[in-house]
């Protein structure tokens, strides 16, 4: 979900003249948080969070805690203060993705030009799609509606001319709504907005634009190029400058390489033994293997991340020998790299792996060495994929000696 800031004074309604939008930004609403009341009917309308149950960050919170103040990325300790009476709900990351594969079919049905953008939110050019479906604001209704009624999760819907303005425009119709901003209004609709609500105008980029009396998208887009251009740099200034007049030329890329896969936990208690460390490295190094051999990927090197007690936290990576999917081979890599660094006294609160350099299993040349194991190690990992496929994830458990509070995907999940 876009985290730049709504405007409580925007218009809700801009008319429904869709002709000249045919782009769709479909984005779940508080969808780790809608995905647990699934199961959990009786908590709806309370104030729920999904994450660590004493530490770690805020994953996603209904609506009913985000009015107490929490948001996603809080430290848990505050949003405990923020909202003592919420439920804490550890997050269960394969149920999403089991989820957010379901979503992305429905949408795949109505187009092939569909563009995810992380987990639970995607760009679709229904263009193709009008003689068939109707209207680009009946194809959003029905998508709504049947994934509301299949999947028994919400999505907020934006419809407008560009990737840009559609993003906005499903923010502005949150909670489980749908918003269509017309081609003619686009630059009215930008204008009503706060500049924040700009990509890229982070708090820094914020406070350089105030010095120059900039609070709005209007503002803005009424400052001559040169100053702002002056104040955030030629091509900072000039992509504002552009996304303040609705020029957006991006179109929906159908086709979306990840560039990483990642798995990370954060420790209940601090760990200072190795071995245990290197016990999550191995259960790290599975799940990620798994969802190469998923996605028939290949890792060319693999990372690791390190927050120590103070929350200093170091990352280290290195390039494989040869593209590999075997547990084996990235573990070996990221116990490397483990030992390699100094852990503090204290110990470590949070560990994580990732794969990185993806490329196409079918595509990538790989040199098989005459003393080389993989073969073995790939089929007996095929056949423990096949085994949780058919018995559920935690039907074989690899060398996991602790059991984390949170488990989190890094942010690169779907990148």
């Amino acid at each position: 979900m876009s985290r730049g800031p709504r405007s409580a004074g925007a218009r809700r309604d801009w008319g429904g003249d869709d002709s000249g939008a045919p782009i769709l930004h479909v984005d779940m609403d508080a969808f780790f948080a809608s995905v647990e009341l699934i199961d959990r009917p009786e908590l709806r309308g309370t104030p729920v969070i999904v994450g660590g149950q004493h530490r770690g960050v805020v994953l996603a919170a209904t609506y009913e805690a985000r009015a107490s103040g929490v948001h996603s990325a809080m430290p848990m300790t505050r949003a405990r203060v923020l909202c003592p009476q919420a439920v804490v709900i550890s997050p269960d990351h394969d149920r999403y993705r089991d989820v957010s594969r379901a979503v992305m079919a429905i949408l795949g049905e109505i187009t092939p030009v569909l563009e995810p953008v992380s987990i639970d939110e995607a760009f679709l050019d229904v263009s193709g799609a009008r003689r068939r479906l109707g209207p680009p604001a009946e194809i959003a209704r029905r998508l709504r509606e049947r994934i509301a009624a299949e999947l028994h999760v919400p999505a907020s819907v934006g419809v407008a001319a560009t990737k840009f303005v559609a993003k906005l425009a499903s923010s502005h119709a949150k909670p489980d709504g749908l918003l269509v901003i017309p081609a003619p209004a686009t630059v009215s609709f930008l204008h009503s907005l706060p500049v924040g609500a700009l990509w890229g105008v982070g708090e820094r980029t914020a406070e350089r634009l105030s010095r120059l009396a900039i609070q709005t998208v209007a503002d803005l887009a009424h400052t001559p190029l040169p100053t702002l251009q002056q104040a955030v740099g030629r091509a900072g200034g000039q992509r504002l400058h552009d996304l303040s007049w609705g020029r957006d030329p991006r179109p929906v890329e159908p086709v979306r390489r990840e560039k990483s896969i990642g798995h990370e936990q954060t420790f209940a208690t601090n760990l200072t033994d190795r071995a245990e460390l290197a016990a999550v490295l191995l259960d790290q190094a599975h799940r990620c293997a798994a969802r190469l051999r998923t996605g028939e990927l290949l890792a060319g090197g693999v990372a690791i991340k390190v927050r120590h007690a103070d929350f200093t936290t170091l990352t280290r990576s290195r390039a494989l020998e040869a593209p590999s999917d075997v547990a084996h081979q990235l573990y070996l890599t990221a116990r490397e790299l483990l030992a390699g660094m100094d852990l503090p006294r204290a110990g470590v609160r949070l560990l994580g792996l990732r794969c990185e350099s993806l490329s196409d299993a079918a595509t990538t040349a790989v040199q098989v060495r005459l003393d080389e194991d993989e073969t073995g190690r790939r089929q007996a990992e095929r056949a423990m994929d096949v085994i949780r496929q058919r018995y559920g994830v935690d039907s074989l458990t690899v060398g996991s000696l602790v059991r984390p509070t949170t488990t989190e995907n890094a942010p690169g999940d779907i990148s």
